[in-house]
């Protein structure tokens, strides 16, 4: 379909022209992504369209982008056009470091087929927010895509505002429809586990007030009084920062529960996102609404991930499972992960998720997302508590698009395994948080000159090796990610442990 750039951005023409695109969209797929020499063009808006408030506490978050960089792997298919689009300019050691890692196609090649363009601005107003507000940007954006490939647009997360851009452009998205994305949100969330008949914490979804939490808090304790936290969320947060965590030390009994707590509120509360005050947490909760729930308990406790894929044609697949590495206040961060999630549990948790996965499907949920557990051990083994759904690609996404566009490789959900194409197993240790003071200053050559010097690289004989991300936030930030593939659990964890050494000594 062509671009309608005139409708009302919100309105029920440009919905309706959006579910249009949308609905063309299974045509395109079934015909075109079979194909690896299909001429296809994609659009890469990795904007993190999120609350900007929360998004402004993670350090370096326009470079987060970047994590994106991986689709650029999209290139080995030799008759497929990439345009990617930025806050700001990413440095040419980046982009050249990310072609190097084409398999079969050269750097000159994949060259001619790659668009990169830039807001040239990095303020904390979403990428997308700015692509909306530069018509002659989303003209280069048009002018990039080849007359006759078919195209669409991968996003980080769908909203209103990835909507319009569709429109603009006159493409579809392979995400979520905005309309369905509250579906995603903590309080939905509950909903469908409840549902699916899924294990998960106690608790109250669709909260909307300060008094409200108070009453949830109490009612909690009130059904289990050896309850020690509470964790408060806010409905559209991510990767923890929208959590703050509840402690009922000192609680007295049942009878002065309540005021105790509306008293003791502010001093008992630990928001987790850096900088921000309890009574800011509460302003951004009362706007965003949430859920307020029992803190689980337990010596042995994993926090594993399940990621899944519904494509234009409905069908559901079990991309990936993953252990997630958790910090920041009572583990409520996003830190890292390994691959895949603990074969104690994983092949559980795929199951049980992929029952919250088709009833996404049935509700018109379209693209990349996950569903996130606790699982706890005790005496009769493991209990896994489904704990939210996230409509959006993930900390998670770019580690394992890497891992599969190196290897060309798939993931077995009844086995919990990943396999390559001869039948070896790979593994792998990510985190987007590897930093430290020393790496101030290093600059994306430097990161390079350090790689190579090390012999940190993927080694594609061997199909295992480090591969890094984040690179722009380096030098300002001293951070950035890392993934490194290994045959063994313990391969990568020696990767890891070599990348970051010779980091340290720089």
């Amino acid at each position: 379909m062509a671009a309608h750039k005139h409708l009302v951005p919100g309105s029920p023409e440009e919905i309706d022209y959006f579910k249009n695109l949308q609905a063309n969209f299974s045509s395109q797929y079934e015909s075109v992504f079979p194909d690896p020499f299909a001429p296809k063009t994609v659009v890469i808006v990795p904007s993190l369209t999120l609350d900007q408030d929360i998004l402004a506490k993670v350090k370096g978050h326009v470079f987060y982008e970047e994590r994106m960089l991986c689709m650029l792997m999209l290139l080995r298919m030799p008759n497929t056009h990439v345009v990617f689009v930025s806050s700001v300019e990413i440095d040419q050691v980046i982009i050249d470091y990310y072609l190097h890692l084409l398999p079969g196609i050269t750097g000159f090649h994949a060259r001619k087929r790659l668009t990169l363009l830039n807001c040239y601005d990095s303020s904390t107003t979403s990428l997308t927010q700015k692509i909306l507000d530069r018509p002659r940007l989303i003209n280069r954006i048009k002018m990039a895509i080849p007359s006759g490939h078919i195209a669409h647009m991968a996003c980080f997360n769908v909203t209103a505002y990835e909507r319009t851009l569709a429109v603009k452009l006159g493409i579809p998205i392979y995400g979520c429809d905005p309309d369905l994305y509250f579906w995603g949100s903590k309080s939905s969330s509950r909903e469908l586990f409840r549902q699916s008949g899924l294990l998960f914490p106690e608790g109250f979804e669709n909260i909307k007030t300060k008094t409200e939490i108070i009453d949830a808090l109490t009612e909690l304790r009130k059904k289990n009084p050896s309850l020690k936290k509470a964790v408060i969320k806010t409905d559209e947060g991510f990767s923890g920062e929208g959590n703050a965590i509840f402690t009922y030390a000192g609680a007295p009994g049942i009878d002065e529960l309540r005021q105790w707590i509306e008293g003791q509120f502010t001093r008992q509360l630990k928001v987790v996102a850096f900088g921000m005050t309890a009574e800011q947490f509460i302003a951004k909760f009362e706007q965003m609404h949430g859920i307020v729930e029992e803190f689980i308990e337990g010596e042995l406790k994993e926090s594993p991930s399940v990621q899944y894929r519904i494509n234009p044609l409905g069908k559901v697949e079990v991309i990936s499972t993953h252990d997630q590495c958790l910090g920041g206040e009572s583990g409520q961060v996003f830190l890292g992960a390994d691959f895949p999630a603990s074969s104690e549990y994983s092949i559980e948790i795929a199951h049980l998720g992929k029952k919250v996965a088709e009833l996404l499907r049935d509700k018109g949920v379209l693209g990349r997302f996950s569903v996130d557990f606790l699982s706890v051990k005790d005496k009769g083994g493991w209990k896994n508590y489904a704990i939210e759904i996230n409509l959006r690609k993930g900390g998670t996404t770019h580690p394992f698009l890497m891992l599969q566009f190196l290897t060309n490789g798939s993931y077995d959900a009844d086995n919990g395994t990943y396999l390559t194409p001869s039948g070896q197993a790979r593994y792998y240790h990510s985190t987007d948080n590897l930093s430290d003071e020393r790496y101030h200053g290093l600059t994306s050559f430097d990161l390079i000159d350090i790689a190579i010097s090390n012999d940190l690289h993927f080694d594609a004989t061997h199909q295992e090796g480090v591969m890094f991300h984040l690179i722009g936030a380096l030098s300002q930030y001293g951070k950035l990610g890392v993934v490194c593939i290994g045959k063994t659990p313990q391969r990568t964890k020696t990767i890891f442990e070599k990348t970051v050494h010779a980091l340290n000594k720089g």
